[in-house]
């Protein structure tokens, strides 16, 4: 009998996590994926939210048979999660962390609603799919690109047109808007940020660069 309890609490996990796994698949892959040509957080959205559904679900198993111990220990144990939006090297883009945050947020809800029936578990999630879908679709931004400029006499407002069409020859697409950042007249070079037409491309909103990303462009 105790077997036939293990296999049913194996039998339900295993059915969330499937829940899970396609919930989160299907949000990196179709709408993060498609524009955003990362494979590096696409392996680590996809672990992260695996790894969290079992983080929490057993914690919730473990924690049950603890009276008056299971409000604090899951208190603990999100407060632990959460703060792993922090482990990183580089700074992260914003929407690369709103996507971490969307994903750790689904994955928390289908391992903590053991309770509630599969139905409204998949309710859930495909709402929360739309979300991003809608604000995907609907809420459109510009591909960015940080660009070194040395052509520094045609960042002046009155030679913009001639500084968009450069760009747009060098570069090999359509401009919608720049960015001034910071300027190095010793050096005759600016740092801009490119809004163009086309895949959208992972960068920080931060227009001065350090030693070592210097190097990367």
């Amino acid at each position: 009998m105790e077997y036939l309890i293990l296999s049913n609490d194996f039998l339900m996990m295993f059915v969330r996590l499937l829940i899970n796994i396609v919930a989160t698949w299907f949000i990196i892959d179709r709408l993060y994926f498609r524009k955003n040509h990362r494979r590096d957080f696409y392996f680590t959205f996809m672990l992260i939210s695996i790894a969290i559904f079992f983080i929490v679900f057993f914690m919730i198993f473990v924690l049950e048979d603890m009276k008056g111990k299971t409000s604090m220990g899951v208190g603990i144990g999100l407060f632990g999660i959460f703060s792993i939006m922090r482990y990183r090297t580089d700074t992260m883009p914003v929407r690369e962390m709103t996507y971490l945050f969307v994903i750790i947020a689904l994955s928390l809800v289908n391992a903590v609603s053991v309770n509630l029936p599969y139905f409204e578990v998949i309710l859930t999630n495909v709402i929360l799919i739309l979300a991003v879908w809608i604000c995907e679709m609907h809420l459109k931004s510009h591909a960015t690109k940080l660009v070194q400029y040395d052509r520094i006499e045609l960042i002046t407002p009155e030679r913009r047109e001639e500084l968009i069409a450069d760009l747009e020859k060098r570069l090999g697409v359509k401009v919608v808007k720049v960015d001034i950042g910071s300027i190095d007249f010793l050096r005759d070079m600016a740092m801009i940020r490119v809004s163009y037409e086309g895949e959208q491309s992972t960068v920080g909103d931060n227009l001065k660069l350090s030693k070592d990303q210097l190097k990367e462009f």
